[in-house]
């Protein structure tokens, strides 16, 4: 059981709590409203309070984030609607914001600290760093919007992006939000079958690119695969590319012309032509479009721009996300200005606590939900850090360099990295100066309790450990840190404010301190809008209530602890039933890590006459082999320390795994193709090829 043997890892200074944003929030909820007691030191209880108070009260919780966070836009008097099931309720209904104007904040570039200060920086691997200050962000957004509405535009259009974390893609998606269109973006690494597949459902009327990057070394040429994709993109009049000039081409209807410059009179053309033909989309360069939109705009001194910062209503559609795809087409899943601004600012402020003139960077792609993520932290004040390219590029100390170069407050990165740095045996705090580090992120997937030693072992021991968990359904998260909480081995501290968490078992009981599947009782503003091309809310209404009428179902499988801690065991579509007993795959994960010859695994199902056999894949770490003695070890490990329901009935070795574009492996993919059922979206995954093994392998 969870907590009652597990260790503690971390706990917060006294002076910390005191000062941290969670308390500041706590104290003033306290003196202001009934039904509220903050009592001494003692954060496990004060914290608990609080929870229940904001799921009792969400008008009044979620209005109090909205002030202590300082949002800027127009409050209404309509803060919650109620409705008869979760998908009628109505967050803010008359409030007005832009989502842009928050995190560029444009009526305090008087200030010249303020002005002067590194919004964020871009980072590509090859060690190229370009950096923003507050005003020249601000600038380079106001110029895009222009170019934007000059090529007609408007608010509920969608832009689309094929492009890396980068400085300009941040602006790109910024200057998007600015005129109230929808981003939506893949990273250069996904195929053209994944892009299409996506941008093909929503109509872009816009695409942005770059003409190069890299990832590990090698060249990736995005503006290739935009070029075998307009064809089947009718919708698309301009497409944008950062780079087009510089690297010697532009692109004339659909053709590659090479050593032609993009001239300057093609963008004033660009303005005045004719957009309801169906012409062959137009390419621009990005240097050359902006500053033809609004010549000189970056060469100013001060911000005195009559840019129009139109605030649209709280539900305004900000982006969408996709999901994984792995069973069908990817689900376009619509996420809304207000919800997605008010969210982040509670999770960065209160459970990341992170204070103005903080430094962040969270290794992610613009294909993967926490890059918006960690765009809004502009909204708190922070400097984020842009990384573009491997995370261990030459060599795995890259990441770290860089955390002591900018002396990082937050890091942030997937599970799956952190347990690779264990079994290099990595040690970053031998590697640079961490002293500024106070909080380390982790998602993607459950970070197993061996790797919470590892970071306190190899990072420091004054941190605070965020284990978080959401996903892109909801832009945010469910589970996550508190800078007022202790840390526990293996367990994610708490559930979020304003989110009516519960674990529920098969028909709907609240568990505590067993294992059953993550829910959310009551509406959140981060909940998505919708699908796209759902109007009637039938796709949605599946993908999360079917299974619980009126609860958000999110499909993990998880337990609570009495102490408030969460565990997370995998996705609960993944989950084994060998003789009627669920069993959560990252138990097994879990035991597996102890073993040097195994670089990943993948635990999965075979349903044989009635019951299911769990098969156990394993990718060997290099020039290691699948012998008696390791599968012994294996066998005997899972059965002392798990169950005998855990031991697998066959291991097998395979020569890769498949994963998502994002990253993550797919146990549901390795099942369908050991079953022999019909795949859904091949192109969901980075790596399809791999399956063929899975289909041709046999149990022996």
């Amino acid at each position: 059981m969870p907590s009652q043997t597990s260790p503690l890892l971390w706990k917060p200074r006294t002076s910390d709590v005191a000062a941290s944003n969670m308390t500041r929030f706590a104290i003033s909820i306290a003196d202001r409203f009934q039904g509220l007691e903050i009592r001494g030191s003692d954060w496990t209880s004060n914290y608990r309070s609080l929870h229940d108070w904001s799921v009792r009260f969400p008008d009044l919780f979620w209005k109090e984030i909205w002030d202590f966070c300082g949002v800027i836009g127009q409050p209404g008097s309509s803060i919650l609607r109620r409705g008869v099931s979760m998908l009628d309720w109505e967050w803010f209904g008359d409030f007005r914001l832009n989502y842009a104007e928050n995190m560029l904040k444009p009526d305090r570039m008087q200030d010249p600290k303020f002005a002067n200060q590194i919004a964020f920086i871009a980072v590509r691997e090859t060690g190229q760093t370009e950096r923003w200050t507050r005003l020249e962000l601000l600038q380079d957004v106001i110029a895009l919007s222009k170019f934007f509405r000059s090529q007609g535009v408007c608010a509920g259009d969608r832009i689309a992006a094929v492009v890396p974390n980068s400085g300009h893609s941040i602006i790109a998606y910024l200057a998007c939000s600015a005129i109230g269109a929808i981003w939506s973006s893949c990273s250069p690494d996904f195929g053209v079958e994944a892009i299409r597949a996506r941008f093909q459902q929503i109509q872009p009327k816009l695409l942005v690119t770059v003409g190069e990057t890299t990832y590990n070394g090698k060249p990736i040429y995005p503006l290739e695969r935009v070029v075998q994709l307009v064809d089947e993109l009718p919708s698309v009049e301009t497409v944008l590319v950062h780079g087009l000039a510089e690297s010697g081409a532009s692109l004339v209807t659909n053709t590659l012309v090479t050593n032609t410059a993009v001239s300057k009179s093609a963008v004033a053309n660009a303005a005045s032509r004719n957009t309801s033909t169906n012409k062959a989309p137009l390419y621009l360069d990005w240097e050359l479009a902006t500053s033809a939109s609004d010549p000189g705009l970056r060469d100013r001194e001060s911000y005195d721009d009559p840019f129009h910062w139109e605030r649209f209503p709280f539900n305004h559609p900000l982006c969408i996300l996709y999901s994984s795809g792995t069973t069908g087409a990817p689900k376009c899943i619509v996420h809304g200005a207000g919800g997605t601004l008010i969210q982040h600012l509670k999770e960065h402020q209160l459970h990341s606590d992170i204070q103005p003139g903080d430094a962040m960077l969270y290794y992610t792609t613009a294909g993967w939900m926490m890059w918006n993520w960690l765009i809004s932290a502009l909204g708190s004040d922070a400097t984020i850090i842009a990384y573009d390219g491997s995370p261990v590029f030459l060599d795995e100390k890259h990441l770290w360099e860089l955390c002591g170069t900018y002396g990082l407050t937050h890091f942030g990165a997937s599970a799956r990295y952190y347990a690779m740095l264990d079994k290099l045996g990595l040690e970053p705090k031998s590697i640079s100066n961490l002293e500024s580090l106070r909080c380390v992120l982790s998602t993607g997937s459950p970070l197993l309790p061996e790797t919470f030693d590892w970071a306190y072992n190899a990072i420091g021991e004054d941190f605070n450990l965020a284990s978080i968990s959401g996903g892109t359904d909801i832009i945010s998260c469910f589970v996550l840190g508190n800078p007022n909480l202790p840390v526990v081995r293996g367990e994610i501290q708490c559930k979020g404010l304003g989110m009516d968490v519960r674990v529920l078992d098969a028909s709907g009981r609240t568990l505590v301190g067993e294992p059953g599947e993550l829910c959310c009782a009551t509406p959140f503003p981060s909940m998505p809008i919708g699908f796209w091309n759902d109007p009637d809310k039938k796709l949605f209404h599946s993908a999360y209530f079917e299974k619980f009428p009126g609860v958000w179902c999110h499909g993990d499988w998880a337990i609570e602890t009495e102490q408030g801690t969460f565990v997370i065991y995998g996705r609960s579509d993944a989950t084994l039933n060998p003789g009627g007993v669920r069993i959560g795959t990252a138990e097994i994960y879990q035991q597996l890590e102890g073993f040097p010859q195994i670089a990943e695994s993948i635990a999965t199902a075979l349903k044989v006459d009635g019951d299911e056999q769990i098969i156990l894949f394993l990718k060997l770490a290099d020039k290691e082999t699948l012998t008696k003695e390791l599968v012994d070890s294996i066998r005997l490990k899972l059965r002392t320390q798990c169950s005998p329901r855990h031991v697998p009935k066959h291991i097998a070795a395979a020569p890769d795994l498949p994963r998502t574009i994002s990253g993550k492996l797919s146990e549901i993919a390795v099942r369908n193709a050991i079953s022999g059922v019909v795949l859904g979206n091949v192109g969901a995954l980075a790596n399809p090829e791999s399956l063929a093994f899975f289909k041709a392998w046999k149990p022996t």
